[in-house]
């Protein structure tokens, strides 16, 4: 099994890095390879929107930068995880160039209808599950319930089941172990929780 993580990070963030650190950890238990990206020390510019990677070069990015590699692990993923500030209920500038980089390539250009929505169709045989957390410095309802949408339509263009998760960057430590537990097993990416103390 192979997970990837993206940390949106755009500088030093103690939260995310901790996140990082847990996930890693626990994924590992139930034997995940783990690729650990921080995407704000990587080249991955913007998609232009130049749709190369559907007719040109079918699945790869025109774009040769670290977005071209950073798609190529995600699609070779089970587990795909998004770590972000939640930034105006969406992601950080960095993750989000790389969500739509990976968006075209990873999809084919024709439409197909999927529970009544039009829908482009899966260019691969499978899609890894996506777990995201958003970190926010206390409490915002509007923010939070725009993350979780965000987060289910992403998911829903990719063909994938997702699960998110805030975390407050006042959270104790044990607080943000159970959380990711918590979602790590819903999103059965793990087969048990841990009973931590």
């Amino acid at each position: 099994m192979r997970a990837l993580i993206l940390n949106g990070s755009r500088g030093e963030d103690h939260t995310l890095n901790l996140l990082s650190e847990i996930i890693t950890s626990e994924i590992k238990r139930f034997d995940y390879e783990v690729d650990n990206i921080g995407l704000g020390g990587k080249k991955i510019s913007s998609c232009t929107g130049c749709f190369g990677c559907w007719l040109r070069t079918p699945g790869i990015c025109l774009i040769d930068d670290d977005g071209r590699k950073v798609t190529e692990k995600a699609i070779q993923s089970n587990l795909l995880v998004y770590l972000t500030p939640v930034t105006f209920g969406g992601y950080s500038s960095e993750l989000k160039k790389a969500v739509d980089r990976m968006a075209c390539s990873n999809l084919l250009p024709f439409l197909k209808k999927i529970g009544g929505e039009v829908h482009h169709p899966l260019r691969y045989e499978s899609a890894p599950t996506l777990v995201a957390f958003g970190t926010l410095p206390s409490q915002d309802l509007e923010s939070e319930e725009i993350f979780e949408t965000l987060v289910v339509r992403n998911a829903l263009n990719l063909h994938t089941h997702a699960h998110s998760c805030i975390v407050y960057s006042t959270d104790a430590f044990g607080v943000v172990r159970k959380k990711v537990d918590l979602l790590l097993y819903e999103a059965g990416a793990v087969r048990e929780r841990n009973e931590w103390n």
